[in-house]
């Protein structure tokens, strides 16, 4: 039982194959034609597509953690959500500033370099009906093309970024990415610079004004002493004045500074407050913790009073007791002032997304920095405002003098101070790196990237065959014809025999040679029609009363005439005494394939105008007479119903064996439902790649409901190869015997 499973669906699997087979071979020459046609295109587009060449850059891309003189604060962060930071910077690298930049650099090599040939993409080509040279595009232009020209990807799982150009030029196409790269390396080294930038500026401004308030100082002092003579100051004075002085500048650095922070911390603040509005005021909060005001306050208070300290021993050198329990103390407040800060830096580190943690320490570092030197700022007032009383007590004489060296000494270590600062910013703005690497420059490529003109061949193939299919099984979908007996068997349709059409032996046929069961007996055609008498014959179990045969088809032009007349053609041939008769009184054309005037014939006969051995006309073939139509009548279907017509073909039985009668299409007219009435047996031509099936099923409702001995089909036309088998089989081995007879009759 299993084995006959497996060779039913074998034979299932072998039928769809041999289906998908006959498609592709009916639909043989579009296919072949859309195929070529598509390799044609596909290698005519191959060999005329422009070389284009790719140049790639390698950059490294890294996480900032600020200049050189400072470590990072939190190391086992930095690589945390490294790709998100990728992510981010490609979309910077995609941004319009850095096309700008790498705009107005390459607009300047192309001034320098002066190689216009060098350059395809860049350059205007203008019309060659003019006599204009190629030009340089405009910033904005070279902007906008580069968002498409430049790829930029990233290494998966690495802080790797490529950026690509392609360009008909190689140099072009590598210029364009070194400077595109080379762009955005400033661009980012500018981004992280721009606070220490921003910090310098503010200290150049201050110490410029800090030298033009010294030099005035100095010749205020000039001319005092110029004017009032030189007043001696004892040693005493001439201390207070030196003190006073430095915790002015000690002061007014501190107020510096300050408002350095504040400015600072207020535009970390309002990036922070757009990124996070509630972590903004949990820092505010924390910043503003008692325990640690109390922490930052002791701190700067211990600092001021190391430094009032430092301040009355003479000898810089001499380490005292004094001082070092300060900085004993001073070391123990800012131990226990950075383990809060740190704490509160992990539960923050903790919940922040990561875009925010490094706002988030920024905020946090400037915070506690700013509020230290708030502190500071206060304790070093109250100490100027100690000494500044000390300093009042002066005798009257010497005061206004002392208030103008107390002014220059200050003035001179302010801006000395500022100097210092200066110069410390100048330093960690230059030592700032940025967190771009170029790795690999790009290069100028010796080969092109594209196109790829084998694979394009590839594809306009593997196309080309695709539409071909495509075309063959849409036009099958689309094709509502008979093709093959199978596709009548399939709707349970009874095919009786077929006939079929061979290109080479058609070629040879004329409208004289229609008759061919006659004219060529030895064809495969004939050998058909005479399989097909042998069927007819025994189509029907009563044989003896199967005298008159109806042979018609769904619409015009299936070939019923052509089958009527040789398959009478093949019963006389078996010496059976046959009649032809021609009842298509609308379009007839058995008189033309028998060479025949179409007059006197049936017509005439059934108004009594000829006797009945006029209208029957011999042939060449013995055993066959042929009726023909005669003149054509206004009312066909009341002559073939009427009683005479009846009489008619009752008396022909008993001169005939066989009465082949030729009808119109049966959809067309009810001529065909007449006359199938008083026949035996009736026969539908079905027309190969022609007759439709919801026509043909039409056909077959109207006999089937006309009550008529509908027996089968008669294929005609069937354009077999070898792709169906038996029928080929069949077709080969007549049509080789035709061959062979031809030669020996040639030969004789």
């Amino acid at each position: 039982m299993s084995n006959n499973n497996n060779t039913n669906s074998n034979e299932v699997r072998e039928q769809g194959l041999q289906h998908y087979y006959n498609i592709i071979v009916d639909n043989l020459f579009p296919f072949s034609l859309i195929a070529i046609v598509a390799i044609v295109v596909s290698v005519v587009y191959a060999v005329s597509s422009i070389n284009i060449y790719k140049s790639t850059t390698v950059l490294k891309v890294s996480k900032p953690s600020g200049n050189i003189l400072n470590s990072p604060l939190m190391p086992e962060f930095q690589d945390f959500g490294s790709d998100r930071f990728i992510a981010n910077e490609i979309e910077v690298l995609k941004s319009y500033k850095v096309r700008e930049i790498a705009s107005t650099a390459l607009k300047d090599s192309f001034n320098a370099l002066n190689q216009i040939d060098s350059f395809k993409v860049l350059v205007h080509t203008p019309s060659k009906l003019t006599n204009d040279k190629p030009k340089l595009l405009e910033v904005d232009e070279i902007a906008s093309l580069l968002s498409t020209n430049v790829t930029i990807e990233q290494k998966r799982g690495l802080d790797i970024v490529e950026i690509s150009s392609q360009s008909p030029s190689p140099f072009e196409a590598a210029l364009i990415t070194n400077l595109y790269a080379q762009a955005y390396k400033t661009l980012n080294l500018e981004i992280n610079r721009n606070q220490l930038t921003l910090v310098k500026a503010f200290l150049l401004d201050q110490k410029n004004e800090k030298l033009a308030q010294l030099n005035n100082s100095e010749e205020l002092l000039k001319m005092f002493q110029e004017k009032g003579g030189i007043i001696a100051l004892d040693d005493q004075a001439k201390e207070l004045i030196t003190q006073l002085s430095k915790f002015e500048a000690d002061l007014n650095l501190g107020k510096m500074e300050l408002a350095i922070s504040e400015k600072t911390l207020k535009q970390y603040k309002d990036e922070l407050r757009r990124q996070d509005p509630q972590l903004t005021a949990y820092l505010e909060n924390f910043s503003s913790e008692e325990y640690l005001k109390n922490l930052q306050t002791e701190l700067a208070r211990l600092e001021v009073n190391r430094d009032v300290a430092l301040s009355s021993v003479k000898d810089k050198n001499v380490d005292t007791q004094a001082i070092r329990e300060y900085d004993a103390k001073i070391k123990e407040l800012r131990n226990k002032l950075n383990s809060k800060i740190e704490g509160f830096k992990a539960s923050i580190f903790a919940s922040s997304p990561e875009e925010v943690k490094l706002m988030t320490k920024n905020v946090i570092e400037e915070e506690i920095k700013s509020k230290s030197l708030e502190i500071k700022v206060k304790n070093l007032s109250e100490i100027v405002n100690k000494y500044d009383s000390k300093f009042n007590q002066l005798p009257k004489s010497a005061i206004e003098y002392a208030r103008l060296q107390r002014g220059r000494e200050s003035l001179e270590k302010l801006y000395i101070l500022v100097e210092e600062k200066y110069q410390e910013a100048v330093i960690n703005e230059q030592s700032q790196p940025g967190n771009v690497l170029i790795i690999d420059v790009a290069r100028r490529p010796d080969k092109p990237s594209k196109p790829n003109r084998l694979l394009i061949v590839l594809v306009g193939t593997i196309l080309g065959l695709g539409f071909g299919l495509g075309y063959a099984f849409l036009r099958n979908y689309f094709d509502n014809t008979v093709k093959t007996p199978e596709d009548l068997k399939d709707r349970n349709i009874n095919v009786i025999g077929w006939v079929p059409k061979i290109q080479s032996l058609d070629k040879s046929i004329s409208k004289d040679l229609e008759f061919i069961i006659y004219n060529k007996p030895d064809s495969v055609p004939s050998e058909a029609f005479r399989a097909l008498r042998t069927r007819v014959q025994f189509s029907k179990v009563d044989q003896g009363n199967m005298k008159v045969i109806h042979v018609t088809s769904s619409t015009p032009g299936e070939g019923k005439s052509l089958i009527s007349s040789n398959l009478a053609g093949s019963f006389a041939q078996a010496n059976h005494k046959t009649l032809l008769l021609d009842c298509d009184l609308r379009k007839p054309r058995v008189h033309t394939i028998f060479g025949m005037n179409r007059q006197p014939g049936l017509v005439e006969y059934l108004f009594d105008q000829v006797n009945l051995a006029t209208i029957i006309k011999p042939t060449k073939l013995a055993n066959l007479d042929v009726i023909t139509v005669g003149t054509i009548p206004p009312n066909p279907a009341e002559m073939l119903g009427s009683k005479k017509m009846q009489d008619f073909i009752t008396h022909m039985k008993t001169l005939y064996d066989y009465i082949i009668i030729d009808s119109p299409p049966i959809i067309s007219v009810t001529d065909s439902e007449i006359i199938a009435a008083y026949c035996d047996a009736v026969y539908l031509v079905v027309s190969a790649n022609y007759t439709e099936f919801d026509l043909l099923e039409k056909a077959l409702d109207i006999l089937k409901n006309s009550n008529v001995n509908f027996v089968g089909t008669i294929l005609n036309n069937f354009v077999f190869k070898n792709s169906y088998g038996s029928y080929y089989k069949y077709y080969y081995y007549y049509y080789n015997r035709e061959k062979e007879g031809t030669r020996s009759k040639k030969t004789t």
